[in-house]
């Protein structure tokens, strides 16, 4: 494991010990800046897994973060690094995409990274976002879109991921989407060396091995997006 996270973090530009996943550190100001958070506002980061993505733009902005996942390991991972980061406003709960367990209206902001395509019926998963946000609230959310939505390549899952069409769907106003070439080349990078390593009996550099060969053959079949997005008065 070590391993793994060294490599990661080295194409991903996070220090060392950080906990994260594909999206880059370079999207964390971005992030920031289209959640329009301050000090004493409240983050929900959706799907948050180990939690670094929270953390990382709650701290920046001195926000109250709540976390969320259906994943127990993955808390507990995320209550460490927020332990390691100092971020001491956070909490973590157990729920998933389309049912956090959080009242109406009771967030300025949601944070989703690379995991709005999990749910079997994602306009619940955007229709969760939307009630739990605050009136004016803000979105952003990553993830990856098809090229061709008949490619046959890439998983159904992928395939119908369409931020600004689920978010106008879901009601929401200000929608943007914008293309991210630049994490896709960092993503592009990793799956490279973790194609080419041998792993030996490791079976965690032999995980993200296989996870290299795999993205490689459908990575030139996606684009890389931000979508942001605000919840109607």
């Amino acid at each position: 494991m070590p391993t793994v996270a060294e490599i990661m973090n080295r194409h991903m530009g996070f220090p060392p010990g950080t906990r994260a996943g594909v999206v880059p550190a370079e999207a964390i100001p971005e992030l920031a800046e289209e959640l329009r958070l301050g000090p004493g506002s409240s983050l929900l980061d959706l799907a948050c897994g180990r939690g670094a993505y929270g953390l990382l733009v709650a701290k920046q902005a001195g926000a109250q973060l709540t976390g969320v996942d259906f994943a127990e390991q993955a808390l507990m991972e995320a209550r460490e690094q927020a332990a390691q980061l100092g971020v001491n406003n956070a909490s973590f709960l157990t729920g998933d995409l389309t049912a956090t367990g959080l009242p109406d209206a009771s967030v300025d902001a949601v944070l989703c990274t690379d995991a709005i395509q999990f749910p079997d019926e994602p306009a619940v998963a955007y229709d969760e976002i939307r009630r739990v946000l605050k009136p004016g609230g803000r979105a952003a959310l990553t993830s990856w879109e098809p090229l061709d939505r008949a490619d046959e390549r890439l998983s159904p899952r992928l395939r119908r991921v369409d931020l600004a069409g689920d978010l106008h769907q879901a009601g929401f106003t200000d929608v943007e989407v914008r293309e991210r070439p630049s994490w896709l080349a960092c993503e592009r990078a990793l799956w490279e060396e973790a194609a080419a390593l041998d792993p030996g009996d490791d079976p965690a550099l032999q995980s993200l091995h296989d996870e290299g060969v795999r993205s490689l053959q459908w990575g030139p079949a996606l684009r890389r997006v931000l979508g942001v997005a605000t919840s109607p008065h």
